[in-house]
């Protein structure tokens, strides 16, 4: 049987790891009350996991990315740039395989692009994907002046069909997820993730591929952004280039902050990108539900970023102060993938 001071250990761990766990339990718990329940309802709850896959399927990429230093803000006009290409090529050929591939391409491109001049050439990530945010949603509203619609059921069966029950934009989510935290915790170059965020010039000096690995992750962040812009048209079967993914870079950034990332780099885990996500997806959800105006959902949502920012932060801290100089524990008997890198430099 687990010792108390074991137990107290191990709560801690988890606690100081996934700081945002008991908050997003009081929100369900909070929410669940003020709606009578409805907000645990099955179509209620459908439409939430819907709307947090999508998120998610960008959050996971753009996690790694924020991990190794970087940042994504064009991730909004991608989505958008996402679904407007692949509904042009479902409307021009019929073919929505071709326009799948089409709009998830279009997106890796210009992540290709945004990796090439800030992890290669040395430009500010913020600067550049700030830049390409405005070139991308002014290039997609050129090539596609008025919305797109009507792109067929088979089409539109990746947007709102289901696998068990479960709609397939979340199978998508969950897989993308299990890649990333595998990716993160076994596979070396996860680790080498980790390492750039920390120190890029000690990884440089252990042999790490400190620019092309952040360029690959450009291009990752760049295929979901086009993957969730395609899904995003299919569910609702139109592509206005003007309307999608405006702000949906903001949404992004506030799961993967509210989820334990450190802006600052080489911190964070794909399990507190999905509380954060699914933090962020309830508390909208359950805004709308008690009939919250439009303008106070934009206030809370701006103070769940100013939030997220502080908690990632300060997550380190919190875990420094609470196990060592409070309680003093032993340290823990595995240690995480940061600390790995560490002792890989």
């Amino acid at each position: 049987m687990m010792s108390q001071s074991r137990l107290t250990e191990r709560l801690f761990q988890l606690l100081t790891r996934y700081p945002l766990l008991p908050l997003l339990i009081a929100l369900i718990i909070g929410f669940g009350i003020a709606t009578d329940g409805s907000i645990l309802s099955w179509s209620n709850l459908r439409g939430v996991l819907l709307d947090a896959a999508i998120i998610s399927i960008v959050a996971v990429p753009g996690a790694l990315l924020i991990i190794a230093g970087y940042i994504d803000l064009s991730v909004g006009s991608l989505l958008a740039l996402g679904g407007v290409v692949a509904g042009m090529v479902i409307k021009d050929t019929g073919s929505s395989a071709l326009g799948v591939i089409a709009g998830i391409t279009a997106g890796a491109l210009v992540g290709l692009v945004n990796g090439l001049v800030s992890a290669i050439g040395g430009l500010s990530s913020f600067i550049t994907t700030l830049a390409t945010l405005t070139i991308v949603r002014g290039v997609t509203q050129l090539i596609s002046p008025l919305s797109l619609n009507d792109f067929g059921n088979e089409f539109g069966w990746l947007g709102v069909g289901a696998i068990a029950g479960i709609p397939l934009a979340v199978w998508i989510a969950v897989i993308i997820a299990l890649v990333g935290a595998f990716f993160l915790a076994l596979v070396p170059a996860g680790r080498h993730v980790y390492a750039v965020g920390i120190n890029p010039h000690a990884a440089f000096l252990a042999g790490v591929r400190v620019r092309m690995l952040p360029a690959a992750l450009f291009v990752l962040s760049g295929a979901g952004a086009g993957a969730a812009g395609v899904l995003t048209a299919a569910r609702l079967n139109s592509a206005p280039a003007g309307q999608l993914g405006v702000g949906f870079e903001l949404t992004v950034l506030t799961a993967i902050l509210l989820g334990g990332v450190a802006l600052k780099g080489g911190e964070g885990t794909i399990l507190g990108v999905l509380f954060g996500v699914t933090f962020l997806g309830l508390l909208r959800n359950g805004l709308v539900l008690l009939g919250v105006q439009t303008f106070w959902q934009s206030v809370v949502s701006g103070i769940a970023l100013i939030a997220a920012i502080a908690l990632a932060g300060n997550v380190s801290k919190l875990r420094q102060f609470t196990t060592r100089k409070i309680w003093k524990l032993p340290s823990p008997s595995m240690p995480d993938v940061a600390e790995h890198t560490h002792a890989g430099e």
